[in-house]
């Protein structure tokens, strides 16, 4: 599976996950949002989007590791991919046709987002 992580960058940018080189994947609180974290494997591909003022996917990272004993709080290790060559804003976003029914675009606060194969490699410049 394919997922978008959206973070705030002033509590944790792609910049920091590059720095680190992996991370937990923690304060998420929304129910939808924490069983899609429970429903991650390891080698699933994610895009890294930035909220707040950039609202645009910056880069790739991959789930390492799982642990779901915590069902309120899932700890998912990720690992840096690479920084995305041409970001993708949100408005080049909500003006292709192949995320006209993701919840990225219907559920704007839902901070984990499941991903087809297509809309990953259209965020990721595949």
């Amino acid at each position: 599976m394919d997922y978008l992580l959206k973070t705030e960058p002033s509590e944790y940018s792609f910049a920091d996950l590059q720095r680190d080189k992996q991370t937990i994947w923690d304060g998420v609180s929304n129910p939808v949002a924490l069983k899609h974290l429970r429903e991650m494997k390891s080698g699933d591909r994610l895009v890294i989007y930035e909220t707040g003022d950039h609202k645009t996917a910056v880069g790739t990272a991959s789930v390492v590791a799982v642990d779901p004993s915590d069902p309120r709080n899932p700890a998912v290790k990720v690992k840096v991919g690479a920084a995305i060559a041409k970001p993708r804003s949100l408005a080049e976003i909500k003006a292709n046709s192949l995320f006209g029914d993701s919840p990225l675009v219907r559920q704007g606060r839902l901070s984990v987002v499941p991903l087809k194969a297509a809309q990953y490699k259209f965020l990721a410049g595949e």
